[in-house]
């Protein structure tokens, strides 16, 4: 295995003969830690795959896979309210397109920078080619806070961020969508920004728009619904469902949203969610509608959740995960769920963990849901469903057509059984039944190789 510490790795890979890249995607990406973890946790999986088909290696995909194609960073100069020029930092990384155009969302967070970026950009390969919706991989974003920034603040940043990035997008080249920090509003400022200087009404060129100008229905819910029914897959490839389990879930924005609506609908009580105040567990199930008027409508802390529910608590200190469930949901953000919790989960019992997320669990983690015969969803199959149903957008674009919410819906389950499918059936066929780490690497790493291979050397 891998090292298990993410902030020096130094113990090479599973299969020796892949340790000398992995120390030239060190050097080569110093100091990006997390693109160093989503590297390494792929690389030790893909021995067998080598193994069985030499011309790959040979081929140098994998060094090609772990260099990106173009990595784009720029200045952004905006005007507050007040007068004031503020100054930041815009990135964009395109890092495969031999399946479609670059496809990935757009982060408005201060914690972005270039290693973060690289990190869900080369997630978002395999995320990408397992919907078998032909998209490559991208992601993109900025240092930019728009918590507390008023509109127009929100508008003239949004505006000059597209001013630079303009120049590399296309319906056929890149189509960024929203991430943490870019939702419906940012969307649009975008869209509206690219249209005025291209004078085209490309609706292809973003998805994540608003439903009455070329979006989806059903976009918003899709990630968070996409993780509960991949989830649903595992246990009943184990005998189960979700009706009647008890579920944990971290996080309070549209992952987490939309994945306590989705089990509750699926017969689940869902206990928990949680921000950066802290967390709240209701024990009669959270009120989804109450939830999405604070932190959608309201945009206040999760504390007031529990201020108006008689049967919630809200705690400030400690884990999420130290609650007692069947089924975890880490829905917030990356290596949230270190081994601690991941230890404390199992004590309590928990049958199965996806990741709504990306890469919300530390390889300390995952390696402990392994050892305690957890079914263990990575995010790169359990959170494929935003990005799977913004590709559906893009159908519905280059179509000129306009689905209902009921036929999006279906179309999401039918992608997200057929990934499940994929990760289960690559992983026995390599020897490692119930492993899904293994089988949504495997499986996504085949179907990028094979295009990269017909396309020749570029």
């Amino acid at each position: 295995m891998l090292s298990t510490d993410r902030r020096a790795p130094q113990n090479g890979v599973q299969h020796s003969g892949l340790e000398p890249l992995y120390r030239e995607v060190l050097r080569r990406n110093a100091g990006d830690t997390e693109f160093h973890q989503a590297v390494r946790e792929v690389l030790d999986t893909l021995g067998p795959v080598f193994e069985r088909r030499p011309e790959l290696r040979e081929a140098r995909i994998i060094e090609r896979l772990c260099e990106p194609e173009r990595q784009l960073i720029f200045r952004v100069p905006w005007v507050d309210d007040a007068g004031r020029v503020h100054i930041n930092r815009g990135f964009r990384v395109e890092f495969n397109s031999a399946l479609g155009p670059y496809k990935g969302g757009l982060r408005f967070h201060p914690s972005v920078n270039i290693g973060i970026v690289k990190f869900l950009g080369f997630e978002q390969i395999f995320k990408n080619a397992l919907t078998g919706l032909n998209i490559g991989g991208g992601k993109g974003g900025s240092d930019f806070d728009p918590k507390n920034r008023s509109d127009t603040e929100v508008m003239r940043f949004c505006q000059s961020f597209m001013t630079e990035l303009y120049r590399h997008l296309g319906e056929h080249t890149d189509v960024p969508a929203g991430d943490i920090g870019v939702g419906a509003r940012e969307i649009g400022y975008l869209f509206g920004q690219y249209k005025r200087i291209t004078n085209r009404y490309e609706w292809g060129v973003l998805t994540g728009k608003g439903v009455g100008w070329g979006g989806a229905q059903g976009r918003t819910e899709a990630t968070g619904y996409g993780c509960v029914l991949f989830t649903e897959e595992m246990l009943r490839a184990r005998g189960e469902g979700l009706d009647g389990q008890r579920v944990a879930i971290s996080g309070s924005g549209n992952v987490a949203i939309y994945a306590a609506e989705k089990a509750q609908q699926l017969g689940a009580t869902v206990v928990t969610c949680s921000d950066s105040s802290g967390y709240v567990v209701d024990e009669k199930g959270l009120d989804v509608e109450l939830l999405k008027q604070v932190k959608e409508v309201e945009r206040a802390r999760i504390f007031e959740y529990a201020e108006r529910r008689e049967s919630a608590r809200f705690v400030a200190d400690g884990s999420v995960w130290a609650v007692a469930c069947d089924v975890a949901l880490p829905c917030a953000t990356q290596n949230e769920l270190t081994e601690e919790d991941a230890v404390s989960l199992v004590r309590n019992g928990v049958k199965a963990v996806a990741e709504g997320a990306n890469m919300p669990t530390t390889p300390e983690g995952v390696q402990v849901f392994r050892d305690g015969g957890v079914a263990f969803g990575p995010g790169k199959a359990a959170n494929a469903g935003g990005v799977a149903t913004s590709a559906l957008e893009m159908q519905q674009n280059a179509s000129r057509d306009s689905w209902s919410f009921s036929h999006t819906e279906k179309r999401l389950a039918e992608i997200m059984r057929r990934i499940h499918d994929s990760c289960h059936e690559t992983a026995e066929r390599y020897g490692q039944p119930g492993d899904y780490v293994t089988g949504a690497n495997i499986a996504g790493f085949e179907l990028v190789a094979e295009a990269m291979l017909a396309q020749g050397v570029i």
